[in-house]
């Protein structure tokens, strides 16, 4: 019996939404000249990426509070398993990045070439989880409700 069934969905969307919208902001700051735009998408950005840090690791929980008594053999073991592996170096990757920036760096600042590197393979690393996780309901049923 799940102490807190459903709320995996949720709280993942969250982690996933901001993570994308602080890589855009943070290409923003870079690319755009002017600097008053600059600053404000690079302080958006910072935000987002250290809320979607703390949310990723909120969806790391709920999401092993949601297979905690699933009962899996085969092919969607093994889906969720993969899944789960992705999301552990995800959630490590996003908060050790959140760290850089929030710890590293003005939030007004520019972000640097190499920071952005980081953070768009952060984020693409953030879409195959994503990608694993709707493969394990959509493919395999898992955390559906049939009735």
């Amino acid at each position: 019996m799940q102490i807190i069934p459903g709320w995996h969905p949720i709280v993942v969307h969250f982690a996933v939404g901001l993570s994308v919208t602080a890589a855009f902001a943070m290409l923003v700051a870079r690319v755009v000249p002017a600097l008053r735009i600059s600053q404000l998408a690079a302080v958006l950005g910072t935000f987002n990426l250290c809320l979607g840090a703390v949310f990723s690791l909120l969806a790391i929980i709920s999401g092993l509070a949601a297979v905690w008594d699933l009962h899996l053999a085969g092919a969607p073991r093994a889906a969720v398993s993969t899944h789960v592996k992705w999301a552990f170096f995800t959630t490590l990757a996003l908060i050790l990045i959140a760290v850089w920036r929030g710890f590293g760096a003005i939030p007004e600042e520019r972000p640097t070439n190499a920071f952005l590197t980081v953070l768009l393979g952060t984020i693409l690393a953030v879409t195959l989880t994503a990608y694993f996780g709707g493969e394990n309901v959509y493919r395999y049923g898992i955390g559906v409700l049939v009735r």
